[in-house]
């Protein structure tokens, strides 16, 4: 297993915007991020392959946040802009070796990070 890093969480104010990095994303043909706030499941919030032609959002996130990856630099990004105060999690990276047709679940995912805490504040 490949131990993924996040990077780039801290708190922001709502409607700001804020960057994470996830080193070591060459592992994962399809890579991903999911959140989770204590008490609630890890839920997905965007996914990619390997080439970056293919995309999935969340509902809750779609057109806010924007995923890609650089397979030079071994890193995969996430954007969110246009932030709410539920947008709060602790935000993970994950890989799948497999090309994915359609957005993963937690169980899909191979590898992980530690998590990078987001906080959005009102």
């Amino acid at each position: 297993q490949v131990q993924l890093v996040e990077s780039g969480g801290g708190l922001v104010q709502a409607g700001g915007s804020l960057g994470l990095s996830c080193a070591r994303a060459s592992s994962g043909y399809t890579m991903g991020w999911f959140r989770q706030v204590p008490g609630k499941e890890r839920e997905f919030v965007a996914a990619i392959s390997w080439s970056g032609s293919i995309t999935f959002y969340a509902d809750s996130v779609k057109g806010r946040f924007t995923i890609s990856r650089d397979n030079a630099k071994n890193t995969m990004y996430l954007q969110m802009n246009s932030l709410k105060p539920e947008d709060t999690a602790v935000y993970y990276c994950a890989a799948n070796p497999r090309l994915l047709v359609r957005p993963p679940g937690v169980g899909d995912m191979d590898d992980w990070g530690k998590g990078t805490l987001v906080t959005v504040s009102a």
